[in-house]
C-alpha cells in the first residue's frame, strides 16, 4: 500500500527562486540608412540565436541572446536597414542543483520548466529593450514576435 508521502511528487521547479541579477547588453548595432523611410518598410527579416551557459556552484545561468534584424522595403535602389545585437542575462537560481544534472560527457539537463522559464524572461525582456532602442529608426516597426520559448531552447541545441 503506497502511503500518502509516497504519491506525491515533490515539486522542484518554483518561479519564485529565479532572480534576474544582471543584465548587459554587448552589442547594439543599428544602421538606419538616411535614404530609406520607415513608411517604404514593408516588413523585416531576422536571426536569433540562443544559448545557455550554467556555473553550478555558484547557481548562476548565463542565457546569452543574439538577433539581427534586416528590412524589407519596396525599393532596391537604397541599402536596408539593419540591426545587430547581443543580449546577456545573468539569473540566480536559489535550487539549481535539484534543477541541472551533468552526466558523464559533462552535459547538463535541465528541468523542462526551469529552461522555458529562463528562456521566456530572456526573450521578453529583449523584446522590451528592443522596442525603446529602435525607436526613432528605420527599424522602430520591428516587434520580436511572440513564440513558443521552447523553440529557443531548440535553436540552442542546433
Amino acid at each position: 500500500m503506497n502511503s500518502p508521502m509516497s504519491s506525491e511528487k515533490k515539486i522542484l521547479f518554483e518561479a519564485n527562486k529565479i532572480h534576474l541579477v544582471r543584465i548587459e547588453i554587448l552589442k547594439c548595432h543599428i544602421d538606419s540608412p538616411f535614404e530609406l523611410s520607415v513608411e517604404r518598410i514593408k516588413g523585416y527579416e531576422f536571426k536569433m540565436d540562443f544559448d545557455l551557459g550554467f556555473n553550478l556552484e555558484d547557481k548562476l545561468i548565463k542565457a546569452d541572446f543574439k538577433l539581427s534584424i534586416v528590412s524589407k522595403s519596396d525599393t532596391t535602389n537604397f541599402e536596408e536597414a539593419t540591426g545587430e545585437f547581443l543580449f546577456t542575462f545573468i539569473f540566480n537560481v536559489e535550487n539549481l542543483n535539484e534543477l541541472a544534472s551533468v552526466n558523464k560527457k559533462k552535459h547538463i539537463t535541465l528541468d523542462g520548466k526551469l529552461g522555458n522559464a529562463i528562456a521566456s524572461i530572456t526573450y521578453s525582456t529583449t523584446r522590451g529593450i528592443l522596442f525603446t532602442r529602435l525607436k526613432g529608426t528605420s527599424l522602430e516597426g520591428f516587434i520580436l514576435p511572440i513564440i513558443d520559448p521552447n523553440e529557443l531552447l531548440h535553436l540552442e541545441r542546433k
